[in-house]
């Protein structure tokens, strides 16, 4: 991971808000929220890889939703704005990423990992190689 502050003074005051300081993003504002290309979903801060566009689905509720990530995650309990959620954060860089809750699909394992874009740097398919994700092209074919 490059110098983690280094990589913090490139961040909009949006990524800085949500991943340092735990904001959301108003729904359906994110770049990824209606979106679909093939790809890998990485740390905005880190790089490290977060989630596949295969397992991106449509949930409706105005932010990214994923049904798993494609490495581990950090857990936390919160309970902020009085309600009882599952924080979901970055392994490496400690970003907060958003929340996951139990209402998802259930064919597919029953998580909606709700995510804010601002969190997020998206690497095509076509791009996984030069970009250092080589080993992440098999989630794809």
């Amino acid at each position: 991971m490059e110098d983690k502050q280094a990589a913090l003074k490139k961040l909009t005051l949006t990524q800085f808000a949500v991943t340092q300081e735990a904001a959301t993003e108003r729904p359906f504002t994110g770049k990824y929220d209606d979106f679909y290309e093939e790809g890998l979903y990485v740390d905005v801060v880190s790089g490290e890889p977060l989630f596949s566009s295969k397992d991106k689905y449509d949930a409706g509720c105005g932010w990214p939703s994923f049904t798993k990530p494609v490495t581990k995650l950090t857990m936390n309990r919160d309970q902020s704005f009085g309600m009882e959620r599952t924080e979901v954060r970055s392994k490496e860089a400690d970003s907060h990423l958003g929340h996951v809750f139990t209402d998802g699909p259930v064919d597919r394992g029953g998580l909606r990992y709700c995510i804010n874009s601002a969190a997020l740097r998206f690497i095509p398919v076509a791009e996984l190689e030069e970009a250092g994700y080589g080993q992440y092209r098999s989630l794809f074919e």
